[in-house]
């Protein structure tokens, strides 16, 4: 017979069941992954998983927004102890490679999930990608406008995404060094931002 669940406190099981979650919907996708799965892979009952989340839909959402606010979160502590403009940008870059190295099923699951075929989990992508742009608009340092800012924003996390997309696709080991990929990558924003002037 098997051993009961562990009983975890409401937060850390309802962590765990994301963990779980996101490796499996990055495997599958959503639809090819089932609440079953998860509950099997989390060692749950499929009644705990849903005291916790009322739908595989509403979970998957979860874990989009989830998946999202840990990315700025890590370019904002990130960027919040650099020393100037320039590293800033370097620690940014850094930040978000690192966490997609350390971490490949988290940007599986926005850019590569298939999230952008179903349009409720297009929008949770295009909000973290806007939440994104706004924390590197944020970070410009010159004088231009809100909008020529979050142009720049947006441009600089577009990069980014699809950089990290090419080289995750171009299969193993294209992410062993994190941090020479953020420079390259640092140094072309940089230079970019640099003879940024107000139009």
């Amino acid at each position: 017979m098997a051993a009961p669940p562990l009983r975890l406190p409401a937060a850390r099981r309802r962590r765990q069941l994301l963990d779980v979650a996101l490796a499996r919907f990055a495997a599958n996708g959503f639809s090819g992954t089932s609440m079953d799965d998860v509950a099997e892979a989390a060692g749950v009952t499929k009644p705990v998983l849903y005291q916790h989340f009322g739908s595989k839909r509403q979970l998957f959402l979860e874990l989009l927004d989830d998946v999202g606010a840990q990315l700025v979160a890590a370019i904002g502590d990130a960027t919040a102890g650099a020393d100037g403009p320039r590293q800033q940008v370097e620690a940014g870059f850094g930040a978000y490679v690192r966490l997609v190295a350390e971490h490949p099923d988290a940007f599986s699951l926005l850019f590569g999930s298939g999230a952008r075929r179903d349009p409720e989990f297009a929008d949770a992508v295009r909000r973290v990608e806007d939440s994104l742009a706004d924390a590197v608009a944020g970070l410009i340092d010159a004088d231009l406008d809100a909008p020529h800012r979050q142009a720049l924003g947006t441009a600089i996390v577009g990069m980014a995404e699809g950089v990290v997309r090419r080289r995750l696709s171009d299969g193993d080991g294209a992410l062993a060094d994190p941090d020479r990929l953020a420079r390259q990558l640092a140094e072309l924003a940089w230079g970019g931002l640099r003879s940024v002037r107000r139009l």
